[in-house]
């Protein structure tokens, strides 16, 4: 069935966000000033608070599925946070509603979900690719290692933000050899040879059988200053820069020769790859099929139109992107709570402060309204600040300035987003 419900010419686009915090809340903001009818349908067990702020919210306990929800509210659009909606029981239900999928579906989700298949993918390409191996165990893995003693980046061999395993970076053979013996093989690990970290991403549109470039970025995945520390859960910054004429080579060396596999599964979604480079050549590390918490809300910013941009995607049709000709430079700055991102260590809910008027993007995330009517943190990932600006200088000073209004005790954020890591392909 084609993923397309009708519209009214007089109603404003009924969209709805399949997530919680901050990227319901900057990702629901930004399509409701674009003119869209917002709501949410919460998927996990935290951050519900900021998506209330955009529109109605509907708890999952409530509301097992969501698509009896779409035909009552007569959504046209839904967005995925993750891809995690595909494995949920009513996935099927919802691909067949006509409801539009901000996200491919089916075969196409195979670049993201398997990585191995990402592999082979850019293997029949002819991309670039790093040395990786599939281990299902232990004994395995151990064996790979002793053939190819190189380090390794040890990552699940099924994406999901459940996975057993967490990306973990070994930068030595000996790093690697002593995490082999720590991880969780529950799906077994996927062994990606490490490059280095001159790392960057490219983010398309794809649609109606073709690709459109939208920004480059830089995601700060390490959670300390000077890109120390475990890689987090999530980037502690980004920066993007639009790029629709592919300044980098990022879509022209990685993307654009999958176009025939992309119109092979009916490929129409966002499509981003992070790559390394080493040797003066791009090499993926991954592709994903999300729009993303840290570039997404700032790419809906930088567009004229992005109602327009998500529904047609969605529907996989033609696109005529336009841009907002100032907002060149995006940067994001996430503000840390107690103990991140060492997931274990859990703290009190403490007071949120908000000193002096902002005045760019604030995205709430795990924060909730308190007994007194405050905002109080309920995790350790507090907030995302967002600024765009003509140049990148201004994107960064705009966000720092605002980001050093917000105050909870023993939170932090990276104060060198910027100074590292960019321009694309360098450390």
């Amino acid at each position: 069935m084609s993923r397309h419900t009708s519209i009214s010419n007089d109603a404003p686009p009924a969209l709805m966000v399949l997530g919680v915090g901050s990227f319901a809340h900057s990702i629901g903001t930004a399509l409701s000033d674009g003119g869209a009818a917002m709501s949410t349908y919460l998927t996990r067990n935290y951050g519900h608070f900021a998506p209330t702020l955009i529109g109605p919210t509907f708890q999952r306990e409530a509301h097992p599925s969501p698509v009896p929800l779409l035909r009552e509210r007569h959504v046209q659009v839904v967005i995925p946070q993750s891809i995690d909606w595909a494995m949920q029981p009513w996935a099927g239900e919802l691909v067949q509603s006509g409801v539009g999928i901000f996200s491919p579906t089916g075969d196409a989700m195979r670049i993201e979900r398997e990585r191995d298949f990402a592999r082979e993918l850019c293997a029949r390409f002819n991309i670039p690719f790093p040395q990786s191996f599939v281990a299902s165990n232990r004994i395995e893995a151990e064996k790979i290692l002793e053939r190819h003693p190189i380090p390794f980046v040890i990552k699940n061999p099924l994406c999901s933000p459940t996975s057993p395993v967490h990306t973990v970076l070994c930068e030595t053979v000996a790093d690697t050899r002593a995490w082999l013996r720590n991880v969780n093989y529950a799906e077994g690990v996927f062994l990606q040879e490490y490059l280095g970290k001159a790392e960057a991403g490219h983010i398309v549109l794809v649609s109606n059988g073709e690709i459109h470039s939208l920004v480059t970025n830089q995601e700060y995945k390490y959670a300390f200053n000077g890109n120390l520390g475990i890689v987090a859960g999530a980037p502690l910054g980004g920066l993007v820069e639009r790029d629709e004429n592919d300044k980098y080579g990022l879509a022209r060396e990685l993307i654009h020769p999958l176009l025939p596999w992309l119109r092979e599964v009916n490929f129409n979604g966002p499509l981003q790859v992070t790559a390394i480079k080493r040797g003066g050549k791009w090499h993926v590390i991954e592709y994903n099929i999300r729009i993303g918490v840290t570039s997404g809300p700032m790419i809906l910013r930088m567009l004229q139109d992005p109602v327009a941009a998500v529904v047609k995607t969605a529907r996989n049709e033609k696109l005529e992107l336009a841009f907002n000709d100032t907002l060149r430079f995006g940067c994001s700055l996430t503000l840390a709570g107690y103990g991140y991102p060492f997931t274990q260590v859990r703290g009190p809910q403490l007071p949120l402060e908000v000193v002096g008027q902002p005045d760019c993007d604030i995205w709430w995330n795990e924060v909730a309204r308190g007994a007194d009517g405050g905002l109080v943190t309920t995790g350790q990932r507090i907030a995302d600040v967002i600024a765009l600006a003509p140049t990148l200088p201004g994107a960064l000073e705009l966000a720092y300035a605002n980001i050093r209004k917000l105050r909870v005790v023993g939170s932090y954020f990276r104060t060198d987003v910027g100074q590292t890591l960019w321009p694309p392909g360098t450390v």
